[in-house]
């Protein structure tokens, strides 16, 4: 199996270390148990909420809107 090397803070290591089930569990093991929240909202789920209740004006502008959208110089920033 390929690995990669990870760098983390001091603070995530001792975070990684405590959430071991024993001392010989692997930090890979620790991240594949950790859970992460599913729970982030997307254009897509906005859609989905607002189906049958946008008028076609609305739509028209947010379909516009996408078109010209561009992804941002710095994918990590906001």
């Amino acid at each position: 199996m390929a690995t990669k090397t990870l760098s983390v803070d001091e603070e995530a290591y001792r975070k990684l270390v405590q959430a071991r089930r024993n001392a010989r569990e692997s930090f890979s093991k620790v991240i594949k148990r950790a859970t992460w929240d599913t729970n982030l909202h997307r254009c897509g789920d906005l859609l989905d909420c607002a189906q049958g209740e946008m008028s076609d004006e609305e739509i028209d502008i947010l379909e516009r809107a996408q078109s010209t959208d561009s992804a941002p110089a710095d994918k990590w920033k906001d």
